[in-house]
């Protein structure tokens, strides 16, 4: 049977998505220079391409609901319709682009093509050019994302050039029939994995009881955070539309140490420290209650191993982390975090959350299909947080050097925000994608973030360092007085 049958998590994310929820990552590109001419990034493109064989595949949905799809190389390929070209109008402000990505990032993707949009946006100001990249998340996860960008990009300002590969050619779609029988025979191979995998167990069964007990253990921790407690009612929490907005955050990535260095913990747990402020500051703009307040962050978490770096498809669990909302103090808040965090590792959610997604693989498709949507309709948590490594070093683009990278992490049904961050080269940036209608004031929760990582910092007695040199972050007390003003950063919707 040709083409590669999609995982149970990569099925999920399929499954999950609806008009107005689409389940592509994405990510903004700055980068310095004029902007190269299309041509010559398509000619890039043409010869990178083969590195990355998903690129040029689609879907091919089961003749029968008892299989999963599959990948297929598309026989109408056309490089063209996934790479688009588009220019910012005078001055080409961050705000333009900011809202010429959120447009972008709004459209859902072509079932029908492979499943993935690069867009070059010329005009963006101070000598400046963008790149707006999304990609389904039935295709990649955030590292393995981070893998492809790297691949189409180069560590070096003048790399060897690229040879140009052997023409490519589509391999021929399977019949009717040959669909017909390998989803009749698919069923038939569930005992046989199964069996299998115990026959391997065999070998050492003590071992085999403590990895069951450890993930038992770990996936019981996880549907009680999950299903025992869902999230509070909350303006991030309702019924999406299918417009966007989003913004962005810088920050400097030894700002993050320095203050885990004086105030404990990791850096993710400064970041996790950092989104609970910015809630807690939002809602009180808002006018909303904090007292007593906790919120939900489901926190992905890479099972990607070293030998599966460049290799597509999703390798992710996730843990679902209590956000201490109501606390004021920021170094309290911190510890809180700090001590929730640590708790979840000790009780096993995200080998839990692995051994659940690896028995997506068992399951029958129908079954699996109830599941996700039962999921992703439940209130299980209230916000995505998701952490994405990305190089310590400088990346190119045709000789031009990419400044900062802006990640974008999906709406599920009724989730009106997502925070997304990338670490690159020094820098580690915060990427906000919120709901049009729900989140209106998506501006104020970015000066929000800003100020409650100012909070950490005055906490551990260090001075922010300047993360951009393109755009001064904004004085601390304009920031705050702006912030906590409550001003609008749209037409709020009629209510």
């Amino acid at each position: 049977m040709r083409g590669e049958r999609l995982s149970g998590l990569d099925t999920a994310f399929l499954q999950i998505e609806s008009e107005n929820a689409h389940m592509h990552v994405g990510v903004v590109l700055t980068f310095a220079g004029d902007a190269p001419r299309y041509e010559e990034l398509l000619s890039l493109l043409e010869r990178r391409l083969h590195l990355v064989p998903r690129y040029r595949q689609r879907l091919l949905a089961p003749p029968l609901p008892l299989d999963r799809p599959r990948w297929v190389d598309d026989p109408h390929f056309n490089l063209r319709f996934h790479l688009r070209h588009t220019g910012l109008p005078a001055p080409g402000s961050e705000s333009q682009l900011k809202e010429l990505a959120a447009r972008i990032l709004a459209q859902r993707l072509d079932r029908e093509r492979p499943l993935w949009e690069l867009w070059l946006v010329e005009g963006l100001e101070g000598d400046r050019f963008a790149i707006v990249a999304k990609t389904h998340h039935a295709v990649v996860d955030g590292i393995s994302g981070v893998d492809i960008v790297t691949v189409l990009l180069d560590a070096a300002r003048d790399p060897v050039p690229t040879p140009a590969p052997p023409p490519w050619l589509p391999r021929p779609l399977p019949s009717r029939a040959e669909q017909l029988v390998e989803a009749a025979v698919e069923p038939l191979r569930w005992p046989l994995q199964i069996a299998r995998a115990a026959r391997a167990a065999a070998d050492d069964p003590a071992r085999l009881l403590d990895d069951a007990r450890t993930a038992l253990g770990g996936a019981a921790a996880l549907a009680r955070a999950a299903f025992l407690r869902g999230g509070a009612r909350t303006p991030y929490n309702g019924k999406i539309g299918p417009h966007r907005r989003f913004d962005w955050v810088r920050c400097s990535l030894d700002d993050l140490r320095a203050i885990k260095k004086r105030l404990g913990g990791t850096v993710n747990d400064v970041v996790l420290a950092c989104v609970t402020g910015a809630l807690h500051h939002h809602l009180q703009v808002r006018g909303e209650r904090v007292a007593g307040v906790e919120l939900k962050a489901l926190v992905p978490v890479s099972v990607r191993a070293e030998v599966e770096r460049g290799v597509l498809g999703n390798r992710v669990a996730a843990m679902i982390a209590t956000l201490p909302v109501w606390c004021e103090d920021p170094r309290e808040r911190l510890a809180l975090v700090r001590e929730q965090m640590r708790d979840l590792k000790e009780s096993g959610q995200a080998v839990g959350a692995k051994v659940l997604t690896e028995l997506g693989d068992f399951a029958p498709p129908t079954i699996l299909a109830q599941a996700s949507r039962l999921f992703a309709t439940q209130r299980v948590f209230n916000l995505v947080v998701t952490n994405v490594p990305g190089p310590q070093f400088p990346l190119y683009l045709l000789g031009r050097r990419l400044i900062e990278p802006f990640p974008v992490v999906p709406l599920a049904r009724d989730q009106a925000l997502g925070i997304a961050l990338m670490s690159y080269d020094g820098r580690i940036n915060f990427g906000l994608l919120g709901d049009y209608d729900l989140m209106w004031d998506l501006k104020t929760f970015a000066r929000c973030l800003r100020c409650s990582l100012r909070e950490l910092a005055e906490a551990a007695g260090i001075e922010l360092t300047e993360p951009s040199p393109y755009l001064a972050v904004p004085d601390p007390a304009a920031v705050e007085a702006t912030a906590f003003a409550g001003s609008d950063d749209g037409a709020r919707p009629a209510t």
